[in-house]
């Protein structure tokens, strides 16, 4: 099928969700539109739809579908908070260990990554170049500066600096298993569950950059949770599941513990729940009794 609908002015855009049911004054909700793309908007509002049509259900506003906007959009900020402070300590654990296992320059060789084949290897070799050669570091200026006569790369700990959060996870994904578990271990959880943590993290972490929904949003890359056996706290007296942003929360919450104790992120996320009450917790995952998780009642 041909799409042929065409582009509507920010005037015609509010007519059509004011002729749907969204109760709104004209103006307002035009410059809402301006500020605001449509479907970015419209992914608020779906859930406010009626069964089966495009109208909405009565006592659809356009105040309670903003604060819904403005509470995703202050969430997303405490999340990329809580993920450089997680990511940033993992970078320097994990290069840390690496170069003192296998030497400044031995990300350079691919026998330091069994769990990585030589095009993978290469591939990762590449692509760090490319985002090397983009670089406008001063140490990275410096170094080629003062050594690119010797070495075509700076020393991981330098690199790992201008890699993206990605590359980084390939850089922990290929190494040996010791590596990985020495850091798993200093956050609690075996290595095979902190990589699922990680790459579920780099999704949500793309998902803020671009400015995506995340409160009611269902997770593509499901984090593990840790086995009832070996950590009741994920399980009693509250169940966390896999599948909404709670369980990121939660997995936040649980590596700040680790990573930065005193942050008060946690009370700054409540705060935030207290300043929009009118906003669903349901619809992120939340259990009613949330609070009663052990990893949550730790202040």
């Amino acid at each position: 099928m041909k799409y042929t609908k065409p582009p509507l002015t920010f005037q015609a855009q509010a007519e059509l969700l004011l002729s749907r049911g969204l109760q709104a004054d004209k103006n307002t909700l035009t410059s809402r539109l301006e500020a605001v793309n449509y479907y970015r908007l419209s992914a608020y509002l779906f859930p406010f739809r009626q069964t089966g049509n495009d109208t909405f259900k009565p006592n659809t506003t356009l105040d309670l579908i903003w604060e819904y906007y403005t509470f995703d959009r202050q969430l997303r900020i405490l999340v990329m908070d809580a993920i450089e402070r997680v990511e940033v300590a993992f970078r320097t654990q994990l290069v840390y260990l690496f170069a003192h296992t296998h030497g400044a320059f031995g990300h350079l060789n691919s026998s330091n990554f069994p769990k990585l084949n030589n095009v993978q290897h290469e591939r990762w070799i590449k692509e760090i170049g490319v985002e090397l050669r983009r670089s406008r570091e001063t140490f990275i200026k410096h170094f080629h500066d003062k050594y690119s006569d010797q070495h075509e790369m700076p020393p991981l700990w330098m690199l790992c600096e201008i890699m993206t959060f990605g590359k980084i996870l390939t850089l922990f994904n290929g190494v040996d298993d010791s590596i990985r578990r020495d850091i798993a271990r200093d956050y609690g959880v075996p290595d095979k569950i902190l990589k699922s943590w990680l790459g579920s993290l780099n999704v949500i972490r793309n998902i803020c950059a671009h400015h995506g929904r995340l409160w009611n949003r269902e997770l593509g890359f499901k984090p593990i949770i840790p086995h009832k056996n070996k950590s009741p706290q994920w399980h009693t007296p509250v169940e966390v599941t896999n599948n909404r942003i709670f369980a990121i929360l939660t997995i936040l919450r649980f590596l700040l513990e680790k990573v930065a104790p005193t942050s008060q992120w946690d009370c700054r996320f409540r705060e935030l729940l207290k300043r929009y009450p009118d906003v669903p917790l349901v619809s992120m995952g939340f259990p009613t009794n949330w609070e009663q998780c052990p990893i949550w009642s730790k202040l």
